[in-house]
Parts: C-alpha cells; structure tokens; sequence
C-alpha cells in the first residue's frame, strides 16, 4: 500500500464520513417539518455544550510556573480573540465560505454551515493525536472513530445549515492531512494527552470555542468562534515561554 494512503488513510475516510454524512442531511432535510429539524438542532446545540464543557475540563490539569491552566486558558483566549479580530479571521472564513457558495450556487446558510462544521471537525484531541498517530504508525483507528461521529454530526448540521456543513470536508482534509504529514516527515512523538501540558491546553481552550459553535447552534448568543483560533497556538507558546524562563538560572 502507497506510504501516502498508509500515513493519511484516517484523514479520506473523515472526508468520505462528512460528506456522506452530508449527504443523508439533505436528503431528511426536506422530508421533515420545521418542528422537527428544530428539535435536531437544539439536541446537537445541547451536545455540543457537553462536549465543550468536557474538553474545558481539561484547563484544570495545567499548571506553568505560577499559572494555572483557567489563567492561561482566559490569557490564551482574550490574545487569541484580538490577534483574530485584528487579523479578520472571522470576515476571511466567510469570504471563503461566501466564495464556495457562489461557486457551488449554494443557498440558506452555506457560509454559517462551512464555519461552523470546520471548527467542530477540526478542533479537538483526537483530531491532533489522530492525526499524528496516523501519519506516524499507519494506524488510522482514533481518526475512524472521529470520522464515525463526524459524520453523525454531519447529519444534524446540514439539518440546520445545509450542504454548506459538506464543504468542511476540505478543511478536515487540509488540517488533519497537514498533521499527518508533517508528522511522518518529522518523526515527531505522539505525545500523552492525559499528562501533556501543551495537548491539555489546546484541547481546553479548543474546548471552549466548541462551547461557543453549541451557543450559536442554540441561538443563545453570536459568538465569533473564528477570532478565537490564535489561542490554539497562543497557549502552547506561553506555557514554552514561562517554562524556559523558569529553568533560567
């Protein structure tokens, strides 16, 4: 089997999950009442909640120096939220977004479905370490598991959003693909999400956008999810920073 297939064979069965997943979306999607694809949405808005809250949980297991993880979580997120409004993350996705639904001659909430869904597939544990399992050892199980509740929520989002959620195949396959990559040419080691101050960081705070996306699936609120994407990467360097400050003499 080509080294290519073996180190990204996950990511291609997360794209074929998403789409199909899409797919079965739109065909229920028009065979059932406002009632009822309402009823979907707030059950996935509701899920989606716990799922965050979970993934949060994981800022109470860092500690950096004199700063806890909920410090560094609230540091990384206020950084991560400026850099993302200065740089315009938020109006550049939904350019793209508005780009793919004029291409495709999309309708409803095309643009909001492509976020949305891009940030739920893309952000999280087993996206990372899959990802990197993947790319290293060929082993593909994490990413069918992930793919396997993609394509679940696939489902219900297209309920909501339309096929715009199907065009979130490309971000899975550019940013897990990426990782896998990148980890079988670096040979870099997979690292213990459960003790690993930098996994439990980013999972945290990525736990925290997908409080906002089950916010927004709710209505609750508009929050910018897209803005706050720097503070994946803002955390992981502060906890760096400090930890080579600290080993100074």
């Amino acid at each position: 089997m080509p080294p290519l297939w073996t180190q990204t064979s996950g990511t291609w069965i997360n794209v074929a999950t998403v789409i199909t997943g899409t797919a079965l979306g739109l065909l229920l999607r028009h065979r059932l009442p406002g009632s009822m694809q309402l009823v979907i949405t707030q059950a996935l808005g509701l899920i989606t909640l716990v799922i965050g809250m979970a993934m949060a949980q994981s800022l109470t297991q860092v500690q950096a120096g004199p700063l806890d993880g909920i410090i560094l979580g609230l540091l990384a997120m206020v950084a991560g939220g400026l850099l993302g409004e200065w740089w315009g993350i938020e109006r550049r996705l939904n350019r793209l977004g508005n780009w793919l639904k004029a291409a495709v001659k999309g309708g409803g909430q095309f643009t909001e479905g492509f976020v949305a869904a891009s940030l739920l597939f893309c952000i999280g544990p087993m996206t990372i370490l899959g990802s990197l399992n993947n790319g290293l050892s060929g082993d593909p199980t994490l990413l069918t598991i992930k793919a396997t509740m993609d394509g679940l929520a696939a489902i219900a989002l297209t309920g909501s959003y339309g096929v715009g959620v199907g065009f979130s195949a490309l971000s899975v396959l550019v940013v897990q693909g990426g990782l896998s990559l990148g980890a079988a040419a670096t040979g870099t080691m997979v690292p213990d999400p459960a003790t690993n101050p930098y996994i439990l960081l980013i999972t945290g705070t990525g736990g925290l956008m997908i409080l906002a996306i089950g916010l927004n699936l709710l209505e609750l609120v508009a929050v910018r999810v897209a803005s706050f994407l720097p503070a994946l990467l803002l955390g992981p360097v502060a906890i760096a920073l400090i930890q080579s400050f600290l080993s100074l003499p």
